[in-house]
């Protein structure tokens, strides 16, 4: 399970799985949800309607993708889809392709490719995108040489060129987020400990820092903007360990409780009795989702995790809040099957029954 997330894809009943990376259950402007998922080399789309239902599934094309799609989403609200598409230019070659939603329910932008880090090359990681405060996509990926490349927007439209980062023997699925002045961080981890690179500036090439050492468990890795603006990045350690590091805050790797299984883990924020929260999820070693939750940038209070729904296959867990600031959790369960849930509103962080979505 440790490293669910990287590709090429396990097989689901004869199929390759999906793999999910990032922001892929967004929240539009009025409030409704817009779910998003790569099947048959196309990306489908399913979108709340104002009732609470959800409409779809609807083709937002892609020419053929590879079951791949990473997803960010800007304080515009507009939504950015990163796929990866087979090329011509060899057996195995791909490129990275671009579209935009611009709002709940309505056409996504053509796809457009924006190339590879190496030119004409395989596959060498999970892409990951973050929207910068301007609105600028920046799209990561680990390279052919084990470093991190990126590749951003212009102000006035198009793309910088691929930027290399360097760095070697990085996590195939680097996260990356946006702090709270608007800049673009990337997270990720090599063999010998964490690595983090920051915008210094506004649409600035990002600048690596050192190395910290520690043992972390590749395809774990989960970010939190918190209250403070400040990025903290989760990962589970090599002793099975949860912990949360915010350099930012002077936050050295600390432990905030143990792991229930060994993926992937999933964060957000949301309002708990009225208090504002991190949320952490995991499946656990016996097939269900746990959710914990600590008063946000309170690591020292620790988690405690509680299980959720019935035992299910592989999941791929995305969590987000409501315009109420309730947690809303969606999972992919199996590779073929979306159920969400909704926090009551009620004391505590009790959840609404699962149910399928499509």
């Amino acid at each position: 399970m440790a490293n669910r997330s990287q590709v090429p894809a396990a097989r689901t009943h004869g199929a390759i799985a999906p793999q999910l990376q990032g922001a892929w259950l967004t929240r539009g402007e009025e409030g409704r949800f817009s779910a998003y998922l790569p099947r048959d080399g196309e990306v489908l789309r399913w979108t709340e309607r104002p009732d609470g239902g959800w409409s779809g599934p609807e083709s937002l094309g892609g020419d053929g993708l590879n079951p791949f799609l990473a997803v960010g989403q800007g304080a515009d609200r507009y939504v950015h889809l990163v796929g990866v598409r087979p090329t011509t230019g060899g057996e195995g070659h791909v490129e990275l392709v671009h579209s935009v939603q611009f709002q709940t329910g309505r056409p996504a932008a053509p796809w457009r490719s924006i190339g590879h880090s190496n030119g004409k090359w395989r596959w060498t990681g999970n892409p990951t995108v973050a929207v910068d405060a301007q609105g600028r996509a920046h799209v990561f990926m680990r390279n052919g040489g084990g470093g991190l490349s990126v590749r951003a927007q212009k102000d006035a439209g198009g793309w910088h060129p691929w930027w290399d980062l360097h760095g070697s023997g990085t996590d195939p699925s680097p996260v990356a987020a946006v702090n709270g002045e608007g800049r673009v961080e990337l997270l990720t981890t090599t063999d010998k400990g964490l690595l983090r690179y920051v915008q210094e500036e506004p649409g600035a090439r990002p600048v690596r820092q050192d190395v910290l050492p520690a043992e972390v468990t590749f395809g774990t890795l989960a970010t939190v903007t918190g209250p403070s603006g400040h990025v903290t990045l989760f990962y589970v350690d090599k002793a099975g360990e949860v912990r949360a590091w915010s350099p930012d805050r002077s936050l050295e790797p600390t432990t905030v409780g143990e792991a229930v299984g060994t993926g992937r883990l999933a964060a957000t924020r949301c309002l708990i009795d009225g208090f504002d929260c991190t949320v952490l999820a995991q499946q656990s070693d016996d097939g269900r989702l746990a959710l914990a939750a600590y008063p946000s940038e309170q690591e020292a209070d620790g988690i405690t995790w509680s299980e959720t729904g019935d035992p299910q296959g592989d999941l791929a867990t995305v969590l987000t809040r409501g315009l109420d600031g309730r947690l809303v959790a969606m999972a992919l369960v199996g590779g073929v099957q979306l159920i969400t849930t909704r926090q009551k509103a009620a004391e505590g962080l009790l959840l609404e029954g699962w149910r399928s979505i499509g």
